[in-house]
Protein backbone atom coordinates (compact mmCIF):
# COMPACT_ATOMS: atom_id res chain seq x y z
CA UNK A 1 0.00 0.00 0.00
CA UNK A 2 3.16 2.70 1.19
CA UNK A 3 4.33 1.69 -2.60
CA UNK A 4 1.18 2.49 -4.35
CA UNK A 5 0.76 5.67 -2.66
CA UNK A 6 4.51 6.83 -3.35
CA UNK A 7 3.96 5.83 -6.76
CA UNK A 8 0.79 7.85 -6.81
CA UNK A 9 2.24 10.96 -5.34
CA UNK A 10 5.29 10.66 -7.70
CA UNK A 11 2.89 11.11 -10.45
CA UNK A 12 0.54 13.44 -9.46
CA UNK A 13 4.41 15.50 -8.75
CA UNK A 14 5.28 14.64 -12.56
CA UNK A 15 1.95 15.89 -13.95
CA UNK A 16 2.39 19.05 -11.81
CA UNK A 17 5.85 19.53 -13.20
CA UNK A 18 5.22 19.17 -16.35
CA UNK A 19 1.99 21.59 -16.52
CA UNK A 20 4.70 24.12 -14.39
CA UNK A 21 7.07 23.32 -17.39
CA UNK A 22 3.90 23.87 -20.15
CA UNK A 23 3.10 27.72 -18.23
CA UNK A 24 6.36 28.50 -17.67
CA UNK A 25 7.17 27.93 -21.41
CA UNK A 26 3.97 29.61 -22.82
CA UNK A 27 4.66 32.81 -25.19
CA UNK A 28 1.76 34.75 -23.81
CA UNK A 29 3.76 34.95 -20.30
CA UNK A 30 6.99 36.29 -22.15
CA UNK A 31 4.76 39.13 -24.12
CA UNK A 32 3.09 40.12 -21.08
CA UNK A 33 6.46 40.50 -19.33
CA UNK A 34 8.68 41.45 -22.00
CA UNK A 35 6.35 43.71 -23.11
CA UNK A 36 7.13 43.16 -26.75
CA UNK A 37 5.02 40.98 -29.30
CA UNK A 38 7.27 39.71 -32.28
CA UNK A 39 4.27 39.59 -35.25
CA UNK A 40 5.12 37.94 -38.27
CA UNK A 41 2.93 38.79 -41.26
CA UNK A 42 3.51 39.57 -45.11
CA UNK A 43 3.77 42.63 -46.24
CA UNK A 44 3.46 42.24 -50.61
CA UNK A 45 0.15 41.11 -49.90
CA UNK A 46 -2.16 44.53 -49.96
CA UNK A 47 -4.36 45.56 -48.40
CA UNK A 48 -3.72 42.66 -45.92
CA UNK A 49 0.18 43.53 -45.72
CA UNK A 50 2.00 46.18 -47.58
CA UNK A 51 4.40 49.02 -46.84
CA UNK A 52 3.09 52.52 -47.00
CA UNK A 53 4.77 55.92 -48.46
CA UNK A 54 6.99 56.10 -45.93
CA UNK A 55 7.53 52.36 -45.97
CA UNK A 56 6.08 51.80 -42.84
CA UNK A 57 4.23 48.39 -42.32
CA UNK A 58 0.58 48.67 -43.15
CA UNK A 59 -2.75 46.58 -43.54
CA UNK A 60 -5.47 44.75 -42.71
CA UNK A 61 -2.99 41.83 -40.80
CA UNK A 62 -0.53 44.68 -40.06
CA UNK A 63 -3.30 46.28 -37.56
CA UNK A 64 -4.51 43.02 -36.08
CA UNK A 65 -0.94 42.89 -35.00
CA UNK A 66 -1.23 46.21 -33.35
CA UNK A 67 -4.34 45.65 -32.18
CA UNK A 68 -2.96 42.28 -30.35
CA UNK A 69 0.17 43.84 -28.93
CA UNK A 70 -1.98 46.69 -27.58
CA UNK A 71 -4.36 44.15 -25.86
CA UNK A 72 -1.41 42.51 -24.23
CA UNK A 73 -0.34 45.69 -23.19
CA UNK A 74 2.96 45.39 -25.39
CA UNK A 75 5.12 47.05 -28.23
CA UNK A 76 4.70 45.36 -31.55
CA UNK A 77 7.58 44.37 -34.11
CA UNK A 78 5.98 44.10 -37.34
CA UNK A 79 8.37 40.97 -39.00
CA UNK A 80 7.95 40.93 -42.68
CA UNK A 81 7.29 36.91 -43.49
CA UNK A 82 7.08 36.14 -47.19
CA UNK A 83 4.28 33.42 -47.59
CA UNK A 84 6.91 30.29 -47.97
CA UNK A 85 8.53 31.25 -44.38
CA UNK A 86 5.28 31.85 -42.55
CA UNK A 87 5.52 28.70 -40.35
CA UNK A 88 9.16 28.06 -40.78
CA UNK A 89 9.21 31.32 -39.12
CA UNK A 90 7.29 30.43 -36.16
CA UNK A 91 8.79 27.30 -35.56
CA UNK A 92 11.70 28.24 -35.74
CA UNK A 93 10.95 30.62 -33.19
CA UNK A 94 11.69 33.82 -34.93
CA UNK A 95 8.01 35.45 -33.88
CA UNK A 96 5.50 34.79 -31.04
CA UNK A 97 2.41 34.90 -33.52
CA UNK A 98 1.30 34.61 -37.56
CA UNK A 99 -1.07 37.27 -38.21
CA UNK A 100 -0.90 36.45 -41.58
CA UNK A 101 -3.74 34.98 -43.73
CA UNK A 102 -2.60 31.98 -42.93
CA UNK A 103 -5.36 29.40 -43.96
CA UNK A 104 -5.83 26.64 -41.82
CA UNK A 105 -5.23 23.20 -42.85
CA UNK A 106 -5.07 19.76 -41.35
CA UNK A 107 -1.58 19.62 -42.68
CA UNK A 108 -0.54 22.98 -41.46
CA UNK A 109 -1.94 21.99 -37.67
CA UNK A 110 0.28 19.20 -37.45
CA UNK A 111 2.96 22.00 -36.83
CA UNK A 112 1.39 25.55 -35.36
CA UNK A 113 -1.78 25.24 -33.33
CA UNK A 114 -4.28 27.82 -35.23
CA UNK A 115 -7.43 29.85 -33.82
CA UNK A 116 -10.76 30.49 -35.57
CA UNK A 117 -10.81 32.54 -38.48
CA UNK A 118 -9.97 35.92 -38.10
CA UNK A 119 -10.68 36.73 -41.85
CA UNK A 120 -11.97 35.30 -44.80
CA UNK A 121 -10.95 35.95 -48.62
CA UNK A 122 -13.95 35.50 -51.20
CA UNK A 123 -11.76 34.58 -54.13
CA UNK A 124 -12.13 35.62 -57.46
CA UNK A 125 -10.26 34.96 -60.93
CA UNK A 126 -7.61 38.08 -62.05
CA UNK A 127 -6.77 37.82 -65.84
CA UNK A 128 -6.12 40.54 -68.65
CA UNK A 129 -8.33 41.81 -70.51
CA UNK A 130 -7.16 40.18 -73.98
CA UNK A 131 -7.18 36.21 -72.35
CA UNK A 132 -11.52 36.04 -73.23
CA UNK A 133 -11.47 34.14 -69.93
CA UNK A 134 -14.94 34.93 -68.60
CA UNK A 135 -15.65 32.44 -65.46
CA UNK A 136 -13.57 30.05 -63.70
CA UNK A 137 -13.75 27.02 -66.02
CA UNK A 138 -11.97 28.73 -68.84
CA UNK A 139 -8.95 28.01 -66.98
CA UNK A 140 -8.39 24.60 -67.66
CA UNK A 141 -6.28 24.97 -70.74
CA UNK A 142 -4.32 28.02 -69.48
CA UNK A 143 -1.19 29.40 -67.88
CA UNK A 144 -1.76 29.63 -64.14
CA UNK A 145 0.25 30.70 -61.14
CA UNK A 146 0.34 31.67 -57.51
CA UNK A 147 2.44 32.14 -54.26
CA UNK A 148 4.28 28.98 -53.20
CA UNK A 149 2.67 27.51 -50.67
CA UNK A 150 -0.28 29.76 -50.90
CA UNK A 151 -3.98 28.02 -50.73
CA UNK A 152 -4.77 29.28 -54.72
CA UNK A 153 -1.38 26.97 -55.32
CA UNK A 154 -2.95 23.44 -53.48
CA UNK A 155 -6.45 24.31 -55.91
CA UNK A 156 -4.57 24.41 -59.45
CA UNK A 157 -2.48 21.57 -58.25
CA UNK A 158 -5.51 19.69 -57.49
CA UNK A 159 -7.21 20.99 -60.81
CA UNK A 160 -4.12 19.66 -62.62
CA UNK A 161 -4.05 16.51 -61.29
CA UNK A 162 -7.82 16.17 -61.73
CA UNK A 163 -7.26 16.51 -65.76
CA UNK A 164 -6.92 20.22 -66.61
CA UNK A 165 -2.63 18.91 -67.30
CA UNK A 166 -4.06 16.85 -70.14
CA UNK A 167 -6.12 19.99 -71.93
CA UNK A 168 -3.07 22.22 -71.56
CA UNK A 169 -2.91 24.23 -68.32
CA UNK A 170 0.16 24.51 -66.67
CA UNK A 171 1.31 26.07 -63.37
CA UNK A 172 4.46 28.29 -61.99
CA UNK A 173 4.93 29.05 -58.86
CA UNK A 174 6.51 32.39 -57.50
CA UNK A 175 8.05 33.74 -54.41
CA UNK A 176 5.82 36.61 -53.32
CA UNK A 177 1.89 38.12 -54.76
CA UNK A 178 4.34 40.95 -56.21
CA UNK A 179 5.90 38.67 -58.64
CA UNK A 180 2.70 37.07 -59.81
CA UNK A 181 0.95 39.80 -60.69
CA UNK A 182 4.04 41.04 -62.96
CA UNK A 183 4.25 37.81 -64.33
CA UNK A 184 0.11 37.96 -65.36
CA UNK A 185 0.92 41.49 -66.29
CA UNK A 186 3.83 40.47 -68.67
CA UNK A 187 1.79 38.02 -70.20
CA UNK A 188 3.99 34.81 -68.72
CA UNK A 189 0.63 33.78 -67.10
CA UNK A 190 -2.94 33.95 -68.12
CA UNK A 191 -4.72 34.31 -64.86
CA UNK A 192 -4.06 33.76 -61.13
CA UNK A 193 -6.66 33.74 -58.26
CA UNK A 194 -6.76 36.02 -55.52
CA UNK A 195 -9.08 37.91 -52.83
CA UNK A 196 -11.93 40.06 -53.62
CA UNK A 197 -10.29 42.19 -51.75
CA UNK A 198 -7.00 42.34 -53.03
CA UNK A 199 -8.07 42.64 -56.18
CA UNK A 200 -10.44 45.68 -55.32
CA UNK A 201 -7.07 47.75 -53.77
CA UNK A 202 -5.36 46.52 -57.31
CA UNK A 203 -7.94 48.35 -59.05
CA UNK A 204 -7.84 51.52 -57.00
CA UNK A 205 -4.36 51.91 -57.03
CA UNK A 206 -4.52 51.77 -61.22
CA UNK A 207 -0.65 49.67 -61.40
CA UNK A 208 -2.63 47.14 -63.23
CA UNK A 209 -5.08 48.34 -65.61
CA UNK A 210 -5.21 45.69 -67.82
CA UNK A 211 -6.30 43.47 -65.07
CA UNK A 212 -10.04 42.40 -64.81
CA UNK A 213 -12.14 40.65 -62.81
CA UNK A 214 -13.59 37.05 -64.08
CA UNK A 215 -15.55 35.42 -61.43
CA UNK A 216 -15.31 33.62 -58.40
CA UNK A 217 -12.84 30.72 -57.61
CA UNK A 218 -14.34 27.39 -55.84
CA UNK A 219 -11.95 28.61 -52.59
CA UNK A 220 -13.11 29.56 -49.22
CA UNK A 221 -9.97 31.36 -47.83
CA UNK A 222 -10.46 31.78 -44.02
CA UNK A 223 -7.30 32.71 -42.17
CA UNK A 224 -6.70 32.10 -38.60
CA UNK A 225 -3.83 33.54 -36.54
CA UNK A 226 -1.36 30.62 -35.64
CA UNK A 227 0.81 30.13 -32.50
CA UNK A 228 2.91 27.36 -31.96
CA UNK A 229 1.57 23.72 -31.26
CA UNK A 230 2.05 23.02 -27.73
CA UNK A 231 1.07 26.32 -26.36
CA UNK A 232 -2.59 26.33 -25.44
CA UNK A 233 -2.70 28.97 -23.01
CA UNK A 234 -1.10 31.82 -25.66
CA UNK A 235 -3.67 29.84 -28.25
CA UNK A 236 -6.79 30.55 -25.73
CA UNK A 237 -6.11 33.86 -25.34
CA UNK A 238 -5.86 34.46 -29.22
CA UNK A 239 -9.08 32.70 -29.30
CA UNK A 240 -10.82 35.41 -27.17
CA UNK A 241 -8.74 38.22 -28.68
CA UNK A 242 -10.36 37.20 -32.02
CA UNK A 243 -14.02 36.77 -30.55
CA UNK A 244 -13.48 40.66 -28.83
CA UNK A 245 -12.47 42.00 -32.18
CA UNK A 246 -15.61 40.60 -33.64
CA UNK A 247 -18.35 41.44 -31.24
CA UNK A 248 -16.49 45.23 -30.20
CA UNK A 249 -17.16 45.85 -33.71
CA UNK A 250 -13.26 46.54 -34.78
CA UNK A 251 -13.14 44.07 -37.20
CA UNK A 252 -16.14 45.56 -39.19
CA UNK A 253 -14.09 48.76 -38.75
CA UNK A 254 -10.70 47.50 -39.86
CA UNK A 255 -12.47 45.73 -42.81
CA UNK A 256 -13.68 48.83 -44.33
CA UNK A 257 -10.53 50.83 -44.15
CA UNK A 258 -8.67 48.52 -45.88
CA UNK A 259 -11.17 46.59 -47.84
CA UNK A 260 -13.49 49.39 -48.94
CA UNK A 261 -17.93 49.50 -48.07
CA UNK A 262 -18.65 45.85 -49.30
CA UNK A 263 -20.59 43.03 -46.90
CA UNK A 264 -18.53 42.00 -44.02
CA UNK A 265 -17.61 38.82 -44.74
CA UNK A 266 -18.67 35.72 -42.79
CA UNK A 267 -16.14 33.95 -40.56
CA UNK A 268 -18.28 30.53 -40.75
CA UNK A 269 -18.25 27.87 -43.27
CA UNK A 270 -22.31 26.88 -43.36
CA UNK A 271 -22.88 27.55 -40.01
CA UNK A 272 -19.82 26.08 -38.63
CA UNK A 273 -17.14 27.49 -36.79
CA UNK A 274 -14.54 26.23 -34.53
Amino acid sequence: MKNYVKILLAAVMFAAGMISHANAESALDKIVQSKKLRCGTMLDDPPAGFRDQNNQPDGYDVTYCKDMAKALGAEVEIVETPSPDRIPALVSNRIDVLISSTTPTASRALTVGFTQPYTNNIMVVVTRKETGITQYSDLKSKKLGSVVGATPEQLFKQELAGGWQKTGATYTGYASDAESYLALQQGKLDAIVISAGVFHALEQSGQFPEFIQAGVAPLADFGSIAVHRDDQQFLNWARVFIFQQETSGRRAEVYKKYYGDGPLPSLNSNGVSF
